[in-house]
């Protein structure tokens, strides 16, 4: 993500990463609660804070597993941060009229807040991706999903009982379907422009 120093708490992304209970449990202790506040100080119930929490978490794990994410400043700023934005969306989904928000946060270091868009972004763009992938046929989308977790085309062609041939024409034609198809797509136009 940046090229900056890595923080200290890079232990609890790590720490996510290999499943290192103690400090996940340390994450839930002393984060969680600050998210808990926040939330039932804007229209939410526990239940929803933990929702949240655990969206959080996952969207922290995915990052660093699919990006190698490098955390540039606090964990806890930046768990935070992206539980805050999983709530404001909820809530404009629930309430497309305005959302009225008691913020106390008062200023965001830069890094955090471009650190938080980046993983927003990304999001968006795996769930645009998934989507469309899920639309296409059953064929394409075994071969692209094969093409993604085995490296050689030959494996994959074998995998499939196809020619080698037959299986890099197939992707071909595949990853341009699903190309066109994530290109004319409005969601594709607002992450452009994002």
């Amino acid at each position: 993500m940046s090229e900056k120093n890595e923080h200290k708490d890079q232990r609890y992304i790590e720490a996510l990463l290999n499943n290192d209970n103690l400090l996940i449990s340390e994450i839930y202790n002393r984060f969680a609660p600050k998210v808990v506040g926040y939330i039932k100080k804007n229209s939410g119930d526990e239940a929803q804070a933990r929702d949240i929490i655990q969206a959080g978490m996952m969207t922290i794990y995915d990052q660093a597993k699919t990006k190698g994410l490098t955390l540039t400043c606090p964990f806890d700023a930046y768990f935070f941060l992206i539980c805050k934005r999983k709530w404001l969306n909820t809530l404009k989904k629930n309430k497309p009229e305005g959302v009225t928000i008691n913020d106390e946060i008062t200023s965001i270091d830069a890094q955090l807040a471009e650190q938080v868009e980046e993983t927003e972004r990304y999001n968006s763009r795996t769930q645009l991706f998934n989507t469309m992938l899920a639309s296409m046929g059953e064929k394409c989308r075994e071969l692209i999903k094969l093409s993604f977790t085995i490296k050689s085309m030959e494996e994959v062609a074998q995998k499939l009982g196809v020619s080698y041939a037959y299986a890099r024409k197939k992707k071909s034609l595949c990853v341009g379907k699903l190309t066109t198809m994530i290109q004319a797509s409005p969601q594709y136009q607002d992450l452009k422009n994002a």
